[in-house]
């Protein structure tokens, strides 16, 4: 859930360009929300592009260490495309849901093996809120993910899926209404799964 290996992350995706393998994530994006409004903010997709200079550096090093074989620029530019996928606090919602539920959306239809919501919670649960993942385990104690929109996903182990929004970011790069809101939810609800 870090930048380089979300970078690495995007040379698996399936597809022979890197324009197939941005349609088949933003497809999934849309099945996982069960919304098919969603898109690519242009705007935020340039901005990544024109100002990236620490992403692009990263895949550039992948490249150096051999861990990626493709074009480093190639790469990186579907790393910000996927980064500028928009959504709202319904769409994290109903995603984080499928985390929660094993695989399975809110019709009950298995949309990935079940086994697959084991890694990804336990990935979020490390490292999902960047380097603020252990103190949010700590205080909040349930799989996150935020985003530098102020965006967070949060999965509640068999129970539910959190989306939450506000753009005010601390120091780590999480939204800190956002991390207020999940740490006020966790307490009252007992939440926790720790």
């Amino acid at each position: 859930m870090v930048n380089t290996g979300a970078i690495a992350l995007c040379t698996l995706i399936e597809g022979e360009t890197f324009d197939v393998k941005f349609s088949r994530l933003l497809a999934l994006t849309r099945k996982l929300a069960e919304n098919d409004g969603i898109e690519l903010d242009e705007a935020v997709y340039l901005s990544e592009k024109m100002t990236g200079n620490k992403n692009r550096a990263l895949a550039y090093l992948l490249k150096a260490y051999g861990m990626i074989s493709c074009d480093a620029e190639d790469v990186v530019d579907l790393y910000f495309r996927a980064c500028s996928i928009s959504v709202d606090s319904l769409d994290l919602a109903k995603i984080a849901l499928i985390f929660a539920n094993g695989g399975k959306n809110k019709k009950g239809e298995q949309v990935f093996p079940k086994e697959y919501s084991k890694y990804i919670n336990a990935i979020l649960t490390i490292c999902g809120m960047y380097d603020g993942s252990g103190e949010f385990a700590l205080n909040v104690g349930i799989p996150a993910k935020s985003g530098v929109s102020g965006g967070i996903m949060a999965v509640v182990p068999g129970k539910f899926g959190i989306g939450v929004y506000s753009p005010a970011l601390n120091a780590k790069g999480n939204s800190c209404a956002g991390i207020k809101a999940l740490e006020r939810l966790s307490n009252e609800l007992k939440l926790s799964i720790f």
